[in-house]
C-alpha cells in the first residue's frame, strides 16, 4: 500500500471519523447520566482533554512503531501475541463492528425519519438502510484509497458547516437573551461512580477515531511529522465545537426537551428552522456518513496487520493487485458488523464497545509506560512527558471500573470473560494452527476469486 495520505487528509479522517452521528445523538444521553447542563458541559470538557491525552500519547506510539495496526501492533509488540490476540479477537468481533453498527443505525434513523414523521420508523426499515449504508462504504473502500479519503474530507466539510449552523445560531440567540436554560447548571447533578461513567462513555462515544490515524501509519505521508500535528488540530478543533454546539442545544431546548429527544439535532432544526428542520436531518446523516467511512477505512487495516503478524487467516493480509486495496479484511469488518447490526441496539452498543476500548486502551498506555522506562534508546521523532500517559492510564483504569463499581451489571461481566476467552482460543487456533491445509486450499481459493496477493510492508 502506497503513502497517500497528507495533514489535510489526515486532520479530516480523524475529525471526520469522530464527527460523526455522536454530537447529534449522544448530547441527551450524557444529560440523562449526569443530570444537569452545567456538569454535562463538563464532561464534554473532560471528554475532549481524555480524547488529547490518549492521542498525543498514541503519537508517540506510532513514530516509535510505525506500523499499520494500532492498539493491535502495539500491544503485540509490548505485552506479547496472546494479549494482541485477545485484542484483536475482541476488535474484529466486538469493537469495529459495534461502532460502525452503531454510526450505521444513527445515519439511517436521520435518513428514514424524513418518511416517518408522524410515528416511530419500524426498526426492520432502520436496519435495513443501515446495512445499505455499510455495503455501500465497504464496496467504496475496496475500490479505491483516494476516493475514500475523498468522501472524508467532503464529509468533515458537511459536519462543519452543520455544526457552524448550529453555533451560530445559538450564539445570536445568547446575544437576544435566550438564557434561562443556564439558571441553576448544576441542580439534580448526578455524583454516582456509574453515572458520572456512563456519561463519559456516551460523551467519548463522539469522540471515538481520535486514534484513527494510528491504524494506517503506513499510508501516512511523514507520519512523525503528520501524526502528532493532526492529531493535535483535529481533536482541538473537535472539542471546541462540540462544546460550543451543546451551547446551542441548551439555548434553544430546555433540558426536559433535550433528554426527551430521539435525535437532539433533528428537535434543534424542528425547533429553530420550522419547516426547514428536515436540511438537520440531511446534514447529521451525512455527517454519520462520513463517520462510518472512516470507521471501515480505519477498522480493516486492523485485520489486515493482524493477518500479515499471523493473528488472522492469511487471506486478510492480502490487497488488491491493481487497486492497492486490503479488500479481503474490508470484506470481512463488513460480513461480521451486518452480523451483529441484526440484534444491535444503540445505547448498549455504546456502552459496551466503550468498555472493551478502554480496556485496551489502558493495555497500550501501559505498553507506552514500558518503552519510556525500559526501552528509552528507541528512537522518538515525537515525544511526550512521562505524565501525560499516567494520566491517561487513570483515566482508563476510571472509565473501566466507574460503571461496575457503583452499579454492577451482568452484562460487564458476559464482556469480561468475552475477552478473557481469546487466550484460550489463541493456543489451538493460532499457536497450534488448526486445519492448515484446509485454510491453505480456502486462501488460493479466495485469492482467486478476489484478485489479491499478498502485500509487502513498506514503512
Amino acid at each position: 500500500m502506497e503513502r497517500e495520505v497528507g495533514i489535510i487528509g489526515a486532520v479530516s479522517f480523524i475529525a471526520g471519523t469522530m464527527m460523526g452521528s455522536g454530537i447529534f445523538i449522544s448530547p441527551q444521553y450524557v444529560l440523562a447520566a449526569i443530570g444537569s447542563p452545567g456538569a454535562s458541559l463538563i464532561i464534554w470538557v473532560c471528554c475532549g482533554l481524555i480524547a488529547m491525552l490518549g492521542g498525543l500519547c498514541y503519537a508517540e506510539m506510532g513514530t516509535v512503531i510505525p506500523v499499520s495496526g494500532g492498539e493491535f501492533v502495539y500491544i503485540l509488540r509490548t505485552a506479547g501475541k496472546v494479549v494482541a490476540f485477545m485484542f484483536v479477537y475482541s476488535f474484529v468481533i466486538v469493537m469495529r463492528p459495534a461502532s460502525a453498527t452503531g454510526i450505521a443505525l444513527s445515519f439511517s434513523k436521520y435518513i428514514v425519519a424524513q418518511f416517518y414523521h408522524s410515528c416511530t420508523p419500524p426498526q426492520l426499515v432502520v436496519k435495513c438502510v443501515a446495512a445499505g449504508a455499510i455495503m455501500v462504504l465497504a464496496i467504496i473502500n475496496c475500490l479505491s484509497v483516494r476516493l475514500a479519503t475523498g468522501i472524508q474530507v467532503v464529509a468533515m466539510f458537511v459536519k462543519l458547516l452543520t455544526l457552524a449552523v448550529i453555533i451560530l445560531v445559538g450564539v445570536v440567540m445568547l446575544f437576544q437573551g435566550r438564557t434561562e436554560n443556564f439558571d441553576n447548571l448544576f441542580e439534580g447533578t448526578n455524583v454516582g461512580f456509574s453515572s458520572i461513567g456512563i456519561a463519559f462513555y456516551q460523551g467519548l462515544w463522539s469522540y471515538d477515531g481520535w486514534n484513527t490515524l494510528n491504524y494506517l501509519t503506513e499510508e501516512l505521508k511523514h507520519p512523525e511529522v503528520n501524526l502528532p500535528r493532526a492529531i493535535v488540530i483535529a481533536i482541538s478543533l473537535v472539542t471546541g465545537l462540540y462544546l460550543l454546539v451543546n451551547v446551542s442545544y441548551l439555548t434553544v431546548m430546555t433540558p426536559k426537551e433535550l433528554v426527551s429527544s430521539s435525535a437532539v439535532a433533528v428537535t434543534w432544526g424542528n425547533k429553530v428552522l420550522g419547516s426547514w428542520g428536515w436540511i438537520m436531518s440531511v446534514a447529521a446523516a451525512l455527517s454519520a456518513f462520513g463517520s462510518l467511512n472512516g470507521t471501515f477505512f480505519s477498522g480493516g487495516r486492523v485485520c489486515f496487520v493482524a493477518a500479515r503478524e499471523g493473528h488472522m487467516p492469511d487471506i486478510l493480509a492480502m490487497a488488491h493487485v491493481r487497486r492497492l486495496t486490503p479488500s479481503p479484511a474490508l470484506i470481512f469488518t463488513t460480513i461480521i458488523s451486518l452480523v451483529v447490526l441484526i440484534p444491535g441496539d444503540f445505547q448498549s452498543i455504546v456502552n459496551f464497545f466503550s468498555f472493551t476500548a478502554w480496556f485496551f486502551y489502558g493495555i497500550t498506555l501501559s505498553g507506552l509506560l514500558y518503552l519510556k522506562i525500559k526501552k528509552p534508546e528507541l528512537p522518538r521523532p515525537y515525544k511526550v512527558p512521562i505524565v501525560l500517559p499516567i494520566l491517561a492510564l487513570i483515566a482508563a483504569i476510571f472509565l473501566v471500573l466507574a460503571p461496575i463499581i457503583d452499579s454492577p451489571q451482568i452484562e460487564y461481566l458476559y464482556v469480561t470473560l468475552f475477552i478473557l476467552s481469546g487466550a484460550l482460543i489463541y493456543v489451538p487456533v493460532i499457536h497450534f494452527k488448526l486445519c492448515p491445509g484446509l485454510l491453505s486450499k480456502l486462501t488460493v481459493f479466495l485469492q482467486l476469486i478476489l484478485e489479491v496477493a499478498p502485500a509487502d510492508k513498506t514503512l
